[in-house]
C-alpha cells in the first residue's frame, strides 16, 4: 500500500502523524510512505531522519494526496482540503464529525473511506487512539487555565496553589473521563482545590480512591453544576459522549453568574463544545470574553507540545495503520471490530450512528456495505 503523510494545515498545529519509527515499520513491512517535505519540522523530526526512515519526500501535499491509497494525518481535512479528497481514499486521522455537518457532508460525496481516531473503541469502552491527547489535554488545560488566570491575561490574578495563609484557586473540571483525570491530577499537584463534577457516581466514586489532595466530587445536575460555576476561579470543560456532539452542559446564564476574571477553558470544544458560549478559538487567538469570563477554545490543544503529542500519538495509531496496509481496508475491518468502530463514512454513507444522529443522515452499519 502507498501511505501519504501531509503536513497538517491547521493554525498552530505542529503535529505529524508518524514518526520516523513508524514510517520505518511500514517501510520495513513492504510500503511506500510518501511523505511531504517538513511535514516533521514542527514535531523536531527533519526530512533527513524520514528519508534514512525509508520515506519518499514530496515538496507538494497535492501529489501525497492523490498517489496514496490511505492518508494518515493528525487532524481532520480543512475546507482548502476538500478538492484532494477522492472516491475510495482511505483517510486515517482525527475527524470528530458530530460536530461537523460540512466534513461530514464532503466525505459523503466524495465516497472516502473515512476512519477516525476517537471512534476506534476497544471492548471495555476506551478508546485508544484518543487516550493519549486526552491525557495530554488535560494536563495542558490546567496549564493553560493558570496561565489566564493571572491579572495581565485577563484573570483573577490568583495563584493556583496559594500560598500558606491564602486560599489556593477553585478549579472546577467537568467530566472525570481521561481529560478530567488528567487535569485533576496536575490540579491537585499544583494544590489547587479541585472539584470533578460527573454524572457516574462510580466514577466519581473511583477517583475520590485514586486521587490524594484537596478533592471533592459532585454528581453533575443542573443546579450542582450552577452553583460550583459561581465558586470557580478556573473551569475546565472535559465532557465527552463517545463519537457524538458534546451536551451543552453549561447555559449562558450560568457563565454570566461566574466571578469576573475566572477561565473557562473548554477541552469539549473538539465535538462542539460544552458550554453554550463555546466559540472554537485558534493557537493563533486563543481566548475571548463574555461577561468578564476568559474563554480558551482551541480544540488542538496537544499541538502546542508537538514533540511529547506526536510521540505519544504514533505510539498508538501505528498498530492499526500497520493493519490497514498489511491486510487492506475490507480485510482489516473483517478481522478487528475494533477498528472496524472506527470507520464513520463508507461508499458515500455514514456508518457512525451518533454521526448520522446528529445531522439526520441516513445510518448505514459497515457490515452491511461490505
Amino acid at each position: 500500500m502507498i501511505v501519504g503523510i501531509p503536513k497538517e494545515i491547521k493554525d498552530n498545529e505542529y503535529r505529524v502523524s508518524a514518526t520516523p519509527g513508524g514510517v520505518h515499520q511500514l517501510v520495513r513491512e513492504g510500503h511506500r510512505v510518501l511523505l511531504q517535505s517538513g511535514a516533521g519540522d514542527g514535531s523536531g523530526f527533519g526530512d533527513g531522519e524520514y528519508a534514512e526512515a525509508g520515506a519518499e519526500l514530496v515538496p507538494e501535499a497535492a501529489r501525497v494526496w492523490s498517489t496514496a491509497d490511505m492518508i494518515m494525518k493528525v487532524k481532520e481535512p480543512l475546507r482548502q482540503e476538500f478538492d484532494l479528497l477522492r472516491e475510495g481514499l482511505i483517510l486515517y486521522t482525527y475527524l470528530h464529525l458530530a460536530a461537523d455537518e460540512e466534513l461530514t457532508r464532503e466525505l459523503m460525496k466524495r465516497k472516502v473511506t473515512g476512519i477516525a481516531y476517537e471512534t476506534v473503541e476497544l471492548p471495555n469502552g476506551s478508546l485508544p487512539l484518543l487516550t493519549p491527547m486526552s491525557e495530554v489535554a488535560g494536563k495542558m488545560a490546567v496549564q493553560i487555565g493558570a496561565h489566564y488566570l493571572e491579572k495581565m491575561n485577563g484573570g483573577r490574578g490568583k495563584l493556583l496553589g496559594g500560598i500558606p495563609g491564602v486560599l489556593s484557586a477553585d478549579v472546577v473540571i467537568l467530566g472525570g473521563g481521561t481529560v478530567g483525570t488528567n487535569a485533576a491530577i496536575v490540579a491537585l499537584g499544583m494544590g489547587a482545590s479541585v472539584l470533578i463534577v460527573d454524572v457516574n457516581a462510580d466514577r466519581l466514586r473511583y477517583l475520590t480512591e485514586v486521587l490524594h489532595g484537596n478533592l471533592k466530587t459532585l454528581v453533575s445536575t443542573p443546579r450542582n453544576i450552577a452553583e460550583a460555576l459561581k465558586r470557580a476561579d478556573l473551569v475546565i470543560g472535559a465532557v465527552l459522549v463517545k463519537g457524538a456532539k458534546a451536551p451543552r452542559i453549561v447555559t449562558r446564564q450560568m457563565v454570566e453568574d461566574m466571578k469576573p476574571g475566572s477561565v473557562i477553558v473548554d477541552v469539549a470544544v473538539d465535538q462542539g463544545g460544552c458550554l453554550e458560549t463555546t466559540r472554537t478559538t485558534s493557537h493563533s487567538q486563543p481566548t475571548y470574553d463574555i461577561n468578564g469570563v476568559v474563554h480558551y477554545c482551541v480544540p488542538n490543544i496537544p499541538g502546542a507540545v508537538p514533540r511529547t503529542s506526536t510521540y505519544g500519538l504514533s505510539n498508538a495509531t501505528l498498530p492499526y495503520a500497520s493493519r490497514l496496509a498489511n491486510l487492506g481496508f475490507v480485510a482489516a475491518v473483517r478481522q478487528d471490530p475494533v477498528l472496524a468502530r472506527g470507520v464513520n463514512t463508507y461508499q458515500g454513507r455514514v456508518t457512525y450512528q451518533a454521526v448520522a444522529d446528529a445531522f439526520g443522515i441516513p445510518y448505514s452499519a459497515l457490515a452491511g456495505l461490505l
